[in-house]
């Protein structure tokens, strides 16, 4: 090689020589920044799973209502004629509580008992007349078979009749005892709505509304209805609690007496009823309560903070930290009380959850586990 080309070799590689240094500048920078990307991780507070039970109450409106109520209308066309109770009355079973008047059922049982001794004239009569033939009937010849028939068939058609007549003055008599009406059982008369000389009946002008009502209020019930997706539990519930706007500060107790069995289809609940007891009659039928029911959670299931569980458009999911990496984990939610929800999906005891999830927190993004 001659001194030119030597020279020509050491210019060419000087020259390339910041040209080469440029490019493994910039790789290695690009390098940093890949590394950077890669490093960042997101810190995170998590919670341990483990199975536990979520003990909840929901709380209701209900109704108050009387343990039992009649609405006491006449049975016959009548006038008042007495009454002895008035709104408000204390009243025990049996106790009379008006007498009504109808002067033509004393005319109809008049007629009915004139008919009743007729028919037993008649039957006496023809009774006598068939004992007699057929004692002489037995000598031989006096009395021919069919004279014996005859009198037997009118003995017995008087007695059907007889029958027929004592069956329809029984049936005024009825009807003249509910002329006086009575207490079905003990209670409250709780609506008034006729004086004396009021016109009353079945089909007459006052019969669209009831001579009284009647409620037992010494016993009331409590009336709720409950969604569909807390019946389950609401089943399992005993005791109850509740308030009144007209008692505040007092708070009463009640059991679960009965269940409906079946869903309003309209509302999507099922009812329930409670007992009360209300012997200081402080509580009226008609008041609207504040229930609050314990409902008992299912045993060994998921319990987690709300804010673990994350809902977007798309799906809900909680943040699993698996080797320090978020994984979006599909969940559904079942009940919730103070703040806790309880959770089912692929979830195992001791799996670490992001206490705070966010679907900021992408699936793969690294994790920092901090304290808490």
């Amino acid at each position: 090689m001659n001194k030119y080309s030597l020279s020509y070799t050491v210019m060419t590689a000087a020259a390339l020589l910041p040209l080469g240094l440029f490019f493994a500048s910039c790789h290695s920078s690009h390098a940093e920044d890949e590394s950077g990307t890669e490093s960042h991780s997101v810190q995170v507070k998590v919670i341990h799973l483990q199975k536990s039970q979520l003990d909840a109450s929901l709380r209701l409106p209900g109704e108050i209502k009387p343990f039992q109520f009649a609405d006491l209308y006449a049975k016959v066309n009548s006038y008042v004629k007495n009454v002895n109770v008035d709104l408000g009355s204390q009243v025990t079973a049996g106790q009379v509580l008006a007498t009504l008047d109808a002067p033509e059922m004393n005319t109809q049982l008049l007629e009915a008992q004139s008919r009743l001794h007729t028919k037993e004239a008649m039957f006496r009569a023809s009774r006598a007349t068939y004992e007699r033939l057929l004692k002489t009937s037995k000598v031989p010849g006096t009395i021919s078979p069919n004279d014996l028939d005859m009198a037997f068939e009118k003995m017995s058609a008087d007695s059907a009749e007889l029958l027929s007549a004592r069956s329809s003055y029984h049936e005024v008599q009825q009807m003249l005892g509910y002329l006086v009406i009575r207490a079905p059982f003990s209670g409250v008369i709780s609506q008034r709505n006729v004086h004396p000389g009021t016109y009353v009946g079945p089909a007459g002008k006052g019969s669209d509304k009831p001579l009284f009502r009647i409620e037992e209020q010494q016993k009331l019930r409590l009336s709720i209805a409950v969604p569909e997706v807390y019946t389950e539990e609401a089943h399992q519930a005993e005791d109850v609690r509740f308030t009144v706007k007209s008692l505040p500060g007092d708070t009463f107790s009640a059991k679960v007496s009965r269940v409906a069995g079946s869903l309003d289809v309209k509302l999507r609940s099922e009812t329930l009823e409670m007992d009360v007891a209300n012997k200081n009659a402080r509580l009226l039928p008609g008041m609207y309560a504040e229930v609050q029911m314990p409902l008992p959670g299912k045993k060994d299931v998921y319990v987690v903070p709300k804010s673990a569980v994350v809902s977007n458009s798309e799906k809900v999911f909680v943040i699993k930290s698996v080797m320090n990496k978020a994984v979006w984990t599909p969940v559904k939610c079942g009940n919730e009380s103070n703040g806790k929800i309880e959770v089912f999906g692929d979830l195992s005891d001791d799996d670490q959850l992001v206490q705070n999830g966010s679907d900021e927190i992408k699936d793969g993004t690294p994790l920092q586990v901090i304290a808490k």
